[in-house]
């Protein structure tokens, strides 16, 4: 089964899309990691992109943030499969939606991430570099990784 694609600016996004799009998140970051103020007030100045299974429930999501709200450059984040749908190229097929939506908003802009450090080989297929030490972010070591403008 395939999901429905949907991008939304923060102010497009309904009630509901909020509650699930912050209820996913909080399963996989919060239950699944550790405790850690999950609404930082970025969502306003992001795309959302969304991905709901037939029944309509969201399965997976992630945001692109604007330039100059976490880094210098557009960055994506809050990337979060449901563990139901982990392991079918969900991630992967985010991460494709994400750049392709990136160069068309900010063309020949590279792209800037805070990573989980187990997950560099994942952003390296995307084309990502780690530009960075590795750190600790809510207690999970993290590094910081660019991708150049395509």
């Amino acid at each position: 089964m395939a999901l429905a694609w949907t991008w939304r600016r923060f102010a497009e996004l309904t009630v509901d899309d909020v509650y699930d799009l912050l209820a996913l998140r909080m399963k996989v970051f919060i239950l699944e990691q550790v405790p850690y103020l999950d609404a930082d007030g970025a969502d306003r100045r992001a795309w959302h992109l969304l991905g709901r299974d037939g029944a309509g429930a969201l399965q997976a999501c992630l945001r692109v943030l604007d330039p100059g709200v976490k880094f210098d450059q557009p960055s994506i984040g809050r990337v979060a499969v449901d563990a139901s749908w982990r392991g079918r190229g969900i991630g992967h097929e985010l991460m494709r939606r994400a750049l392709d939506h990136a160069a068309s908003q900010w063309p020949q802009r590279p792209i800037r991430i805070s990573a989980q450090a187990h997950l560099q080989r994942f952003y390296r297929q995307h084309g990502f570099e780690t530009v960075s030490h590795e750190y600790l972010d809510d207690g999970i070591a993290h590094v910081d990784m660019q991708r150049s403008s395509s």
